[in-house]
Order: C-alpha cells, then sequence, then structure tokens
C-alpha cells in the first residue's frame, strides 16, 4: 500500500512542480515580455508601421546591417524572447537568417550584457568562475564572447540564406525580398 500512496504523490507532485513553474513564469518573464511588446507597439504606432517597413526595406538590403547589427540592436533593447519580434518587418526571405543570428547572438553576449538573456546568464558565469579561479579578469573573456559571437552569429545568418535559397529552389517556393509596405 505504502507503494502505490508514494506513486500517487510522486505522481500528482510532478504536476505540482509544474504548476509552480509556470507560475513562477506568470509572475516573472510573461509579465516582462508583454510590456516590451506593448513598448514596441506603442513606439511602432509613433513612427508609423509605414516608416518601419521603409526602413526595413532599405536595411535588408546590405548583408552586414540584417546580420550583425540589426540582431545586436534587437538584443540589446529588447532581450530575449521579445527581440524576436523585430524580424516581423524583414523580408520573408531573411526571416530565418535573422532568427538564427539572434538566436545565437542572444546566448554570446551574456559577458557584457547580461539583461539580454539572464536566463541563461549561468552558462557565462560557470565560464568566468573559472577564468576567476585563475586569477584573470573576466572581461576579456567577455569581450572575445561577444565579438566570436557576432561573427559566429553572421556566419551563420549567411548559410541559413543560402540554405533558405536552396530550399526554396528546391520546393519551388518564392520567399520575398521586399518588405511590405502597408
Amino acid at each position: 500500500m505504502d507503494f502505490l500512496v508514494k506513486g500517487a504523490e510522486s505522481f500528482i507532485g510532478l504536476f505540482q512542480l509544474g504548476a509552480n513553474t509556470f507560475m513562477s513564469w506568470m509572475t516573472g518573464i510573461v509579465p516582462i515580455v508583454l510590456m516590451l511588446m506593448v513598448f514596441m507597439n506603442v513606439v511602432i504606432k509613433l513612427i508609423g508601421e509605414e516608416r518601419i517597413n521603409g526602413l526595413a526595406q532599405r536595411f535588408s538590403k546590405y548583408s552586414l546591417v540584417r546580420n550583425c547589427i540589426l540582431p545586436f540592436l534587437a538584443a540589446f533593447m529588447l532581450g530575449n524572447p521579445a527581440s524576436f519580434t523585430l524580424g516581423r518587418f524583414l523580408p520573408e526571405f531573411y526571416k530565418p537568417s535573422f532568427y538564427a543570428a539572434l538566436a545565437q547572438y542572444n546566448h554570446t553576449s551574456n559577458g557584457l550584457f547580461p539583461h539580454i538573456n539572464a536566463g541563461e546568464l549561468f552558462v557565462f558565469l560557470g565560464i568566468a568562475s573559472g577564468v576567476e579561479t585563475l586569477g584573470l579578469s573576466t572581461t576579456p573573456l567577455a569581450i572575445r564572447y561577444l565579438l566570436v559571437g557576432l561573427v559566429m552569429n553572421a556566419i551563420g545568418a549567411y548559410v541559413t540564406d543560402f540554405t533558405t535559397a536552396y530550399v526554396c529552389k528546391k520546393s519551388g517556393i518564392q520567399l520575398s525580398k521586399t518588405a511590405k509596405v502597408q
């Protein structure tokens, strides 16, 4: 009988743990993301969606801006995961590479900008603790992590552009390379 009781308690305990995690999200990250999205939508309404789309149209022509600068600005200003919403202004063809660069950049920027992806700061801090144990400064590590991340994220975005073009060609799908102005 004790075995059944322990089994039932463990079973319901799993769901209680899930509910506690869910509630921590509802009082932690969800309101932050919601407020960032509201802020971004207010800014878009103030500037005008037509102007934002026009800027996206001009900037998406330049791969350096599309794959390095825009993901950096999105991550720095909005943090993870709200930064992904800026991709909505890019032409359909470039959305996968923007996502690829941004998803990686949200991880490689923690050393200098912990606000971008505070949930995964433990990765950088784990490496940094080893560096500190050696009596070294973590600042050069953070800068190198950021710079290598920018380069590798841009390369990943370029590879994603080539992959997107290949898949589109093979499947007969044509994605727009210009932003839609509404």
